[in-house]
């Protein structure tokens, strides 16, 4: 794979896919325009190489239909406003006038395009679509890290029609702290996983417990793992016919000799919006009416004491119920304990970096990814199409 710097833009238009699918309020304004300024590296150096930039991302899920609450203006009008020059919105993607726009295109303007997905030949990988695409640019570069694990005509399609390509700063970014995190780790290497369901990180817990040390498990998927060793969960989630599966798992990491930690104490509660009812109970006593909604303090310590001494931390998914500030304080507590861990600290997910954020201790990690799904992916071991697609 070619990265960014080992291209010669001048001159040339460059056709970049980025993920700038950012939240809005009501007043169609961003509220968190973290994705546009980690973009903003690559879109500066390609216009100091003197490339001519003509942005791409989708917005939303509009279905391929156009959406006007789901237009880039929005996007385009905060990317003007930090990068301090002009940015000029398509007004498509597609077509005759777009591609005119792109031909014409003044040294040091930025061209973004209308949203993607306002086609459905961008979620279909239509090869016409992909084609109408890359007449736009001469140089493809892929930034869209948190979208590289779909298949889409943007991501896979239109770079597989062109010779010159490479990735941008952001997605070299995310692939070598990834490695750094599991393929070439200081160790121990600790992986933490949380979350709601572990039928949906199964693949990811399977690929890494060959390559951790250590193994700290919270969130509802801990839930499941308690529930196999015969402990009644009371009303809790968990996955029954996961069982078996998360038994077998136990077994293998114990002949390795890898340290898997589970909750030894909970916070429960009715409901996930109860409001007054938390309290703490040890992971045996779980009443039979009650959830376990986030782990306990006891367990905050151990799982603290249990980073201390690694050398690589790798964390996706909450400890519990954040959104609840009943249930926030094991998910805040892993933060507190991971922005003063000595080892390498990387974050990917999209629940646990809005928990970092809400917390303002983003600039205390290593290295927190732009993706979720992308990020659980590759923990998995996969390939992602967007990023074999730039190989």
């Amino acid at each position: 794979m070619k990265f960014l710097r080992d291209l010669d833009l001048r001159g040339k238009r460059v056709l970049i896919r980025a993920d700038l699918n950012v939240p809005l309020d009501d007043n169609l304004q961003v509220t968190d325009a973290n994705r546009i300024k980690e973009f903003l590296p690559t879109l500066e150096l390609i216009l100091n190489a003197g490339g001519k930039p003509i942005v791409m991302s989708h917005f939303g899920d509009p279905g391929g239909k156009v959406e006007p609450t789901l237009s880039l203006k929005p996007v385009a009008a905060k990317m003007k406003e930090l990068l301090n020059r002009e940015v000029t919105l398509a007004p498509d993607c597609i077509g005759s006038e777009v591609e005119k726009l792109a031909h014409s295109l003044a040294d040091g303007a930025v061209l973004l395009l209308e949203n993607l997905r306002f086609h459905k030949g961008e979620s279909k990988n239509d090869p016409e679509f992909a084609a109408q695409l890359a007449r736009l640019g001469e140089v493809f570069v892929g930034d869209a890290f948190a979208t590289a694990h779909r298949a889409h005509a943007s991501m896979v399609g239109v770079p597989q029609r062109f010779q010159e390509k490479a990735a941008g700063l952001l997605m070299q970014r995310e692939l070598e702290y990834f490695n750094r995190a599991m393929h070439e780790p200081k160790r121990p290497l600790c992986v933490i996983l949380g979350g709601a369901k572990i039928s949906s990180k199964l693949a990811a817990l399977i690929n890494i417990s060959d390559k951790a040390d250590k193994i700290i498990i919270g969130g509802a998927m801990a839930n499941t793992f308690l529930a196999a060793q015969g402990i009644q969960m009371g009303r809790s989630l968990y996955e029954p016919e996961l069982q078996s599966k998360v038994l077998e798992l136990v077994e293998s990491l114990r002949k390795r000799g890898c340290h898997l930690y589970l909750p030894v104490d909970f916070i429960v509660g009715p409901a996930l919006n109860s409001v007054g009812q938390a309290r703490a109970v040890p992971a045996q006593e779980i009443p039979s009416d009650m959830m376990a909604l986030d782990i306990g303090p006891a367990t905050t310590m151990l799982y603290k004491e249990a980073v201390e001494s690694a050398e690589t931390i790798l964390w996706n998914g909450p400890m519990g119920a954040f959104e609840n500030e009943e249930y926030a304080k094991g998910t805040f507590g892993m933060i507190e304990a991971l922005t003063s861990a000595k080892g390498l600290t990387v974050v990917g997910g999209g629940d646990t970096d809005a928990a970092i954020h809400h917390m303002h201790v983003a600039d205390k990690f290593d290295y927190i990814s732009t993706g979720g799904g992308a990020f659980l992916a590759l923990l998995e071991g996969k390939t992602l199409p967007g990023i074999g697609a730039l190989e």
